[in-house]
């Protein structure tokens, strides 16, 4: 019986392969490694927050990494961002300043600077910082100031809006806030506080030093009046 007959492109692998010196017939098994080879690494998302300070932008940490990374959604670079939110605010009333933290908000950002609002007074615009910023000093605040703080961003299509004292619902620096404008008041400071106790005793010892000596000059002028000596009953 007649053996099967071989495959003619079987026939024409082998007498290639043994033609071609120092090559090895192909195994199933080199397919499959080099296709794994090959497989993507599956995508992370990129070490990116958007309140931290300094934060490096995202798509530079993209290029940096060894492998690709997911960065946050953004809007259009062609409108202007959307509003930071503000974090948190440290007052320190003895130096009469105050340490003001921000969030980036899910656009293209250039730049960042402060807004500061006092009483009824109108805004004063601070310096600008660099979009790696989440962090900027106020100087000057008064003891016993009441402030509004807003944080602007900015690209080359406009800035973000900051409404400032007029914003309905503005929230204290304090307590949670989602948007970029807050309360803030400044304490008296310690050494005003015992000046003003101090005052105030004075201005009470004063007080009563000033009675003393107005009574003393009436008791000296009219005299005091004299109790009768009782009378002995049976005299």
């Amino acid at each position: 019986m007649d053996s099967m007959p071989h495959s003619p492109c079987l026939l024409w692998l082998l007498a290639v392969t043994s033609l071609v010196p120092g090559t090895q017939p192909l195994v199933a098994g080199d397919l499959e490694g080099d296709e794994l080879d090959e497989t993507p690494l599956p995508a992370v998302p990129c070490d990116y927050d958007h309140c931290r300070h300094l934060q490096v932008p995202c798509q530079e940490l993209q290029r940096a990494g060894p492998a690709a990374c997911l960065c946050p959604g953004l809007s259009s670079a062609l409108q202007p961002p959307h509003p930071p939110r503000l974090g948190e605010v440290r007052v320190e009333a003895d130096m009469g300043r105050a340490e003001v933290h921000w969030c980036a908000p899910s656009s293209p950002v250039n730049q960042y600077w402060l807004v500061l609002w006092e009483g009824g007074g109108g805004p004063q615009k601070g310096p600008s910082f660099n979009s790696t910023v989440r962090r900027a000093e106020l100087k000057g605040l008064n003891p016993g100031g009441a402030y509004v703080v807003c944080v602007v961003a900015a690209n080359d299509a406009g800035e973000s809006r900051a409404p400032g004292p007029g914003a309905e619902g503005l929230d204290s620096v304090d307590g949670p806030n989602l948007g970029p404008c807050g309360r803030l008041t400044v304490p008296p400071r310690p050494l005003t506080l015992l000046h003003a106790a101090m005052g105030v005793g004075s201005a009470l010892a004063l007080l009563s030093c000033s009675a003393l000596v107005w009574h003393f000059c009436l008791r000296q002028r009219w005299g005091c009046p004299r109790r009768g000596r009782p009378s002995h009953a049976g005299l």
